[in-house]
């Protein structure tokens, strides 16, 4: 129970960073979020219902690749499936621009706090690491000395978020316009790396299920920034500017 109430505790906590990183690039000015004002509600609508779904049906699907029962959620679950139920959105509503940039901030944000719940939840949370006789390995409680991945994963997407800020402050131009892009190809490469190092159910030979979600939503991302039209870039250094 005392695992249970941590993990809430840091989801929410996840959730109030994420939003005060979003706050902070609204009043900063310095990114656009190019969706009419009739739309934004439905567009909203649609990626908390993508993130919840992919979130659980990812998560679960995982756990019973990993041989357990259950229903879990998962924060790449949620990442995917939000991409999806948004760029399904955009075709629908005939939105042509991309609009996530507002979102890379708070995306590595909430990561790398939520990421600290995961950690202080201990076994049952099922994301912890693999054995491993390194001197930073962590005893989760049952004797057995682990990879701590979930703070991997905090510090590599904490030091995504520092390096994003200085380089908006900066003006860089790439940055704030492909912000979400980025922040999705290094989500999904550090968590392809990090998947080696967890107990999860593999499905081609050393690769999880996650591994092929990670290199979904890297090839995505790379897709996106390589086909970036030119006058995006015009569009965010005017609302820069």
């Amino acid at each position: 129970m005392g695992g249970v109430l941590i993990h809430a505790s840091f989801d929410v906590l996840a959730w109030l960073a994420a939003g005060a990183a979003g706050l902070w690039l609204m009043r900063s000015g310095r990114v656009t979020f190019p969706v009419p004002q009739p739309l934004r509600f439905a567009y909203l609508a649609a990626l908390i219902f993508g993130a919840g779904l992919g979130a659980v049906a990812f998560g679960s699907a995982n756990l019973w690749l990993s041989g357990q029962t259950g229903v879990a959620r998962s924060i790449e679950g949620a990442v995917a499936g939000a991409i999806v139920a948004i760029e399904l959105y955009k075709r629908i509503a005939g939105i042509t621009l991309r609009t996530g940039a507002r979102f890379a901030l708070p995306f590595a944000v909430g990561v790398a706090v939520g990421r600290i719940g995961c950690f202080l939840s201990g076994l049952d949370d099922f994301t912890h690491g693999t054995p491993t006789a390194l001197p930073w390995a962590h005893d989760f409680g049952d004797g057995v000395p682990r990879h701590p991945v979930q703070l991997y994963e905090t510090a590599a997407m904490a030091a995504f978020a520092l390096v994003y800020v200085w380089r908006v402050l900066r003006g860089d131009r790439f940055f704030i316009a492909q912000g979400f892009y980025l922040v999705a190809a290094f989500y999904g490469a550090q968590r392809f790396v990090w998947e080696f190092f967890k107990p999860y159910g593999t499905v081609i030979g050393p690769f999880t299920l996650f591994h092929a979600l990670s290199a979904a939503v890297l090839v995505y991302a790379i897709v996106m920034i390589a086909t970036a039209p030119s006058q995006e870039s015009t569009t965010h250094e005017r609302a820069f500017a």
